[in-house]
């Protein structure tokens, strides 16, 4: 399994190379070093712990780069923004289609992805607003993990 996660994001790297130059961007070590925090973590890290990481790597790294490269790997849609509603901005780099379970005790997201033959359907009007990119259902409540300790 782990040789999947590295072909994964090996694969994932040269997309990103790739959509810094057809943008006209710098293809840098700090940017590709910030996305691969991102996309090898299942946690949705938050830009300083993003920093922290990184920093152990690149000890040059300033919380400014983390931030502007975050933005900028937005932008290139390589990345995005789990929640604008959490307390710190938490970042996924899994773009297979999938969803989110954010704890509003704890702020933990986890993802949801769904079973074989599953689909979610969209209201019929939703259209009417606009052409759909993707579809990203956000469902808040309390985590398993929280759950126990309020019943303890």
């Amino acid at each position: 399994m782990i040789k999947d996660k590295d072909v994964y994001l090996n694969e994932r790297v040269e997309q990103l190379k790739l959509a810094c130059q057809k943008q006209g961007m710098r293809v840098t070590q700090q940017r590709i070093e910030i996305f691969k925090e991102v996309a090898k973590s299942c946690a949705h890290p938050d830009a300083e712990t993003i920093y922290e990481s990184v920093k152990e790597r690149m000890p040059n790294v300033s919380v400014d780069t983390i931030y502007r490269t975050l933005a900028s790997l937005e932008e290139l849609n390589m990345i995005f923004r789990v929640d604008n509603q959490l307390p710190k901005a938490r970042f996924d780099a899994d773009m297979t289609p999938h969803h989110h379970f954010l704890c509003i005790k704890c702020n933990e997201v986890y993802d949801i992805f769904l079973e074989p033959g599953e689909e979610l359907v969209l209201p019929k009007n939703a259209e009417q607003y606009g052409t759909i990119k993707d579809v990203n259902l956000q469902i808040r409540g309390i985590c398993k993990k929280c759950l126990e300790k309020i019943e303890k």
